[in-house]
């Protein structure tokens, strides 16, 4: 039932939008290749939509944290005006009046009454479920494959210089950070959760798993490509006051190093996930 919830566009305001929308399964259940996705209305929010995979392990959500369960992970899309748009109560009015989703219900939770609760926790099931632990980085570690020589140089490149960060197997370490991507904040991240001015300018640190499918990067989407990215570690590092201190001198990436780093990010594009059809859209 929570896959049926996800795919379906009746959960929005004008029957447009669904969770699938900004979260397609073909890009490792992230944004459409646009930095801001469209919502009700052609809407446009003010941040990139994440990659919602492996869920399950994240102890926030949100790019500032600002949702600390899964359960009610959903509220916040469901009912922003450049979401999805709705509310919890016209969302059970439409579903209870569904003679698809009483029968849905009922077999779920042997009701046919529909409940916020009852819809959240649907989600929860659906969204704790999308696990991505098949890329080829996968099959290495579980010694099924070998990476290239590239590969391996790029994932000992990893190690030295971005792991600190974006921790192994997960590849976040769940951490807010500022990444010097300005000096004077449009956005001002977790500072907007905490009301710390030490939080100004930090961000969720994502997980690179599915790096190379889930353009564009960074809060805003900024950045369309990998070489983008890395070039702004190596180069364009804004030293605003909250910056984070392992970036104060950038990452230097002399010669060869970046191509290697990208040969191994790739290693971590999971394409099972992609085409999992228990994950994919329900048949009618």
């Amino acid at each position: 039932m929570g896959r049926s919830l996800f795919y379906d566009p009746l959960l929005s305001s004008d029957g447009t939008v669904s969770c699938a929308t900004c979260h397609a399964q073909s890009h490792a259940f992230a944004g459409h290749n646009t930095p801001l996705s469209a919502g009700v209305n052609g809407a446009l929010g003010t941040r990139n939509s994440p990659a919602i995979f492996n869920m399950a392990w994240s102890p926030a959500f949100m790019w500032d944290g600002g949702i600390n369960h899964i359960e009610v992970m959903p509220i916040a899309p469901l009912t922003n005006p450049v979401e999805m748009n709705e509310t919890l109560g016209n969302i059970v009015f439409k579903l209870q009046q569904s003679d698809k989703y009483r029968k849905l219900f009922k077999e779920a939770y042997g009701s046919e009454e529909v409940t916020d609760q009852k819809v959240l926790k649907a989600f929860s099931q659906y969204m704790a479920m999308i696990i991505s632990n098949n890329s080829k980085y996968d099959q290495v570690k579980r010694g099924e494959a070998t990476f290239t020589e590239a590969e391996q140089q790029g994932y000992l490149l990893f190690q030295q210089k971005c792991s600190q960060c974006h921790t192994e197997p997960l590849f976040t370490d769940h951490s807010y950070r500022n990444n010097g991507l300005d000096l004077a904040f449009s956005d001002e991240g977790r500072f907007l959760i905490t009301q710390t001015e030490s939080d100004k300018g930090k961000f969720k640190v994502p997980s690179l798993r599915n790096v190379a499918l889930t353009y564009p990067y960074m809060h805003d989407g900024r950045f369309f490509t990998l070489n983008d990215v890395l070039n702004h570690y190596s180069n364009g590092i804004q030293h605003a006051s909250t910056l984070d201190p392992s970036l104060e001198n950038g990452i230097p990436l002399p010669g060869n190093e970046k191509s290697l780093l990208i040969a191994f990010l790739k290693t971590l594009s999971d394409y099972e996930l992609m085409n999992d059809p228990w994950l994919a859209e329900p048949k009618q």
